[in-house]
Parts: C-alpha cells; structure tokens; sequence
C-alpha cells in the first residue's frame, strides 16, 4: 500500500535572501502552511554575514538606510531591539590624487580638490544650463547633468570598473536608478542641507547597523519566521519547477520533491525561466556582474577609523574596501585585529574571477600602496565569490528585460520579486518591503491580486540605491 503524498504547503519561496525570508515570516505570521528552499547552507543570501578570523563581516558593504519603509523598519527593530544601532558615515573618496571625506562636505572639496579639478567644475556649474544629453545613455545623461569634469574623474572610470563597459554602452535607466543627485543644482542642495531629509534623519549622513553584522537581520527575520511555523530548507537544490494553474512542485537534486499552491521566487529571473522550461532565449540576454571579495585580517588593532574606502578611478579594480568593526559599536570585536574587506567586481570565468588567492592578495597590496593607504599586517587571508551581484544595464537591457518578464510573467502560480528576480539595482530594504506586498496580494482562498501586484511594481520602479 503506498504512502498518501502529503497535502501541498500554500506558499512555496525560492530562495532565502532578504525578500524570501520577509515573505515566509509574513506569510507564516498569516497562518500559511510555507517551505523555503535555499541552495546554500545558511540564509541571508548577499545580506549575510560570517567570521573571518574571528571578526563578523559582510558579503561587502551593506547598511540600513534611513529611508526604509516604516512597516519594515519597525519590524527590523523590533527583532533586534539594542542592536540595530544608529551609526554616522564615515567614508573616504579618491579623486585624482586626493582622499576626501564621502559623503561629501563643502568646506572640505574647497580645501581638498586640485585646482584644476575644482575650477573644471566651477566651469561645469556655470554652463550647466546649456548642455542637453545627446542620448539616453549613462554618459550623456550624467556628462549633461553633472559636467564633463565629475563625469571624466568619478562616474565614468567608476562604471566601467562596476557594470564591465564603458558610460557610452550603459543605459540611461542605470544613471537614473543610481545617481540621484545628477545635477549641480542638487548636489548643491545636497551639500548645503548636510543630508538632512524632512523627517529630521541624516540621510546619506547616517545609517542603522546590527551589532553582529549586517546579517543579523536576516537571521533574526529567519527564526521569526520559524517561531512563525515556516519551514526552511537549506542546502535546498532545485532542478526543475513545474508550474500549473492549480499548483507548483519543485524538484530538489536529492530527489525529493515540494509542492505548494502557489510560488513566490526571488532567485534570478534568468534562472527562473531555465528552472520552469522557459525559451529558448533569442536576441539579447540579461547579464549580472560578478564580484570578487578579499578579506584580509589585520593585525593590531583597528587598520583605519573610517568605515568604507571608495575608488572609483581607473588604475586598480578595486572599487571599495570595507573595515566592518567600524559600522558598529560592538565589545564582540577583538582589540588585536580587524578585518577588511576588498570588494573587486568582474564577470564569471574571467581573470579576477579566476585569479589565485596569493594574486589577489599582491593585487590588494599594489593598490593599497598606490593609493597612499596604510599597509595591512595579514593575519589571515579568505576569498568568496559571487556570480549574480549587480543587474548590467547595457543599451539592450530593456528590451531583453521586457521579453524576460513576459516569458516569467506567464509561469503559472508564480510570482517574481527581489533584487534579482525583478532584474534591479535595489537595497535590502527595497527587497524586504517587496516581500510584503507581495504577501499582501494573497488572498485567505490562495487568490493572488494581481491588480495590486501590479500597483505595488509601478511603486518598486522608484526605489533609488542607496550605496
């Protein structure tokens, strides 16, 4: 006599970063039978944090900004009370030759920034009104709001190293989404408010932070949600998705199998569609950058005072290093070493993809040296590699993203949210409050309203990154 398959869960999640595991805490909190399934071991996702040498760091520089839904930071600091600190931003810039206080300050661009860098771009302000991009791409948009100056020395080395192509071949959808400030007239208004927005927080200013890393939201958000009744599943591979309209079962690499009425995914588009049978795929494709992290351990105490380095200009791929210790106020960090974190993006295969650890290390040195950074005493070394960090908005992004989406939009039972499943530059926090809309679309009957779906993509469509 065989044994009866169990009844279906009423959500099926795909993926256990920010927006998976905000959608099985809420769905779960709403007494919904949910499975999460996780290819890797641990959750979080590009939000999760680990040790090195003792010393609890992030898949790269990862704050809580300021701006976060209400619903959501409520939450958030309901979970970790204390330890979602309240922190000032820290950061240093390299332009040209010179290190400058980021985010920046009047007084110290007057005093720090080349003559010749500083009168091009008093010579940018004043022709501002008469400059018109010529096209909808990163460099026209960016060369007409902010000036040929700040463009050639920060924004176009900085792209090519991050998204792999030159400003000409970006799209203007990616100035748009990254750049906020992209005329003089804001980043004046910018700098004179000192950050302030108008409900008194420092917006680019400040920041919040977990004392226990970053990652510590997204653990926290795991155990409510399994002290909800969720269950996840890590180490969860699946091979195929079989989507119906009365239904979805995913298939895992053990053998096993889950079905549920209805999928929530948060994993890439891209492989969304592979997992479902979708394509074959023609014209162009959708491509994400890669990125290369080195951490090094460092001892003697703290290596600088200041959170992240940014190095946007050309002669290293390094474009950010991290010291995590300073995000936070924590007594678990040791006083004898820290830990910084070297963020090297690239594509998957490619030389930094494939460079040897020791490689990694010299390159580390090389810039560090070239950049009139202190030198690290190496305790320890540790690489991790991510392929599917940052959406490439090439100048056929958008019809390919389009395509993708209908091919997506027609899985049955299916829905498609987050960083990576919307093909989109977003924050944790955007993430996040993506997953509770969504929840918020299901009805008691496992209906799904796709009306205010859609409502809730037209509002996503103006989140704005916040690095």
């Amino acid at each position: 006599m065989s044994t009866p398959a169990p009844d279906p869960a009423d959500l099926l999640v795909l993926g256990g970063g920010p927006a998976g595991l905000a959608a099985v805490w809420k769905a779960a909190q709403r007494g919904l039978r949910v499975v999460l399934l996780e290819r890797a071991d641990h959750v979080g996702g590009m939000s999760a944090s680990f040790e090195v040498d003792g010393v609890r760091v992030d898949l790269g520089s990862h704050r809580l900004h300021p701006n976060t839904a209400p619903a959501v930071m409520a939450d958030i600091r309901g979970l970790l009370g204390e330890d979602l600190q309240t922190r000032p931003r820290n950061g240093r810039l390299r332009l040209g030759e010179t290190w400058i206080g980021f985010p920046l300050k009047v007084g110290e661009m007057l005093r720090a920034l080349p003559r010749g860098m500083a009168a091009g771009i008093a010579r940018d302000v004043l022709a501002s009104p008469l400059r018109q991009a010529d096209a909808d791409t990163y460099e026209a948009l960016l060369r007409a709001g902010l000036g040929p100056t700040v463009y050639d020395a920060m924004y176009g080395p900085f792209a090519s190293k991050l998204w792999g192509l030159p400003g000409e071949r970006i799209h203007g959808d990616q100035a748009r989404v990254r750049v906020t400030a992209d005329t003089p007239g804001k980043v004046a208004a910018r700098l004179l408010r000192g950050g302030r927005t108008g409900n008194g927080t420092e917006q680019g200013r400040s920041f919040h932070y977990p004392r226990r890393g970053f990652g510590q939201i997204v653990e926290a958000v795991a155990d409510a949600a399994r002290l909800a009744g969720a269950q996840l599943r890590l180490g969860a591979e699946v091979t195929r998705l079989d989507a119906r309209t009365d239904g979805v079962t995913a298939y895992l690499s053990d053998g096993s199998a889950v079905s549920a009425r209805r999928c929530f995914s948060t994993i890439p588009v891209t492989a969304l569609a592979q997992l479902s049978g979708r394509g074959p795929f023609e014209g162009p494709v959708l491509h994400f950058r890669a990125m290369t992290l080195v951490y090094l351990s460092h001892a003697g105490g703290r290596w600088t005072p200041y959170d992240a380095h940014y190095l946007p200009q050309e002669g290293t791929p390094v474009t950010r290093i991290s010291e995590p210790a300073n995000y936070r106020d924590s007594a678990d960090d040791p006083a004898d070493r820290s830990v910084i974190c070297v963020e090297i993006p690239c594509m998957v295969g490619d030389e930094t993809w494939t460079m040897a650890e020791d490689q990694l290390v010299r390159l580390v040195r090389h810039t560090l040296s070239d950049t009139g950074l202190p030198p690290v005493s190496c305790r320890a070394v540790h690489v991790v590699r991510l392929p599917s960090v940052y959406p490439v908005f090439d100048l056929d992004y958008a019809g390919a993203l389009a395509a993708m989406r209908s091919l997506v939009t027609g899985i049955p039972s299916t829905v498609s949210f987050g960083r990576l499943g919307l093909f989109a530059h977003d924050n944790s926090h955007h993430a996040m409050a993506e997953a509770y809309d969504a929840v918020d679309a299901l009805g008691p009957d496992g209906s799904f309203d796709e009306h205010a779906w859609h409502e809730a993509l037209r509002r996503f469509a103006g989140h704005r990154v916040e690095d």
